[in-house]
């Protein structure tokens, strides 16, 4: 986005916005022109910045690993390790329950966007590994307890209550259900 115009990149930031509204809404099937619409511009518009659907949801699904990255950036040196891996599994369940289409894509493994979602993946491990190692090395967590696991664990979780009345209470209270089960001390 470097060098666009300034309203190049308000619009690409104001489309980015109401996909985001949008997928979580309805799903990765949202209409792309109804994000034009309420966006305020044309679908031409969407398209120069995003050339198919699956352009856009990487950018939203990339946007939302930025924040849940830098969610657990916040928390590794949190003074108890525990609580600081239980807090960004809370941010990571309610996002997931929130963005529909974002637990199924998480599940695709042999797909032409496999790559991507493998970088997205990757991503969440990194940035989550030094949260749950710390967590581990104080004993919170069961040592065998993988990333990946915790990823499969919520990803499960968003798919099990995406249509619950409030998937996002719903997950939460299963996966304090499951810490009972991951972690020695309640």
């Amino acid at each position: 986005m470097t060098g666009q115009r300034a309203d190049a990149r308000r619009n690409y930031a104001r489309i980015l916005a109401v996909a985001e509204a949008e997928v979580a809404a309805h799903g990765a099937e949202a209409s792309l022109e109804q994000i034009a619409r309420t966006a305020g511009v044309g679908s031409a518009t969407v398209r120069r910045h995003f050339p198919n659907r699956r352009a856009l949801l990487e950018a939203v699904f990339s946007n939302r690993i930025d924040a849940l990255c830098a969610r657990a950036a916040d928390l590794v040196d949190a003074d108890d390790p525990r609580t600081a891996l239980l807090d960004w599994l809370g941010s990571l369940t309610t996002y997931a329950t929130s963005a529909r289409g974002m637990a199924d894509a998480l599940l695709q493994d042999a797909t032409d966007d496999a790559d991507h979602l493998n970088v997205c993946s990757a991503r969440l491990g990194g940035a989550v590994d030094p949260l749950l190692h710390r967590a581990a090395r104080a004993g919170a967590v069961a040592a065998e307890v993988t990333t990946a696991d915790l990823i499969s664990l919520v990803t499960g979780l968003a798919l099990a209550t995406e249509h619950h009345p409030d998937p996002a209470a719903e997950a939460n209270r299963l996966l304090a259900l499951t810490v009972r089960g991951i972690s020695p001390h309640m």
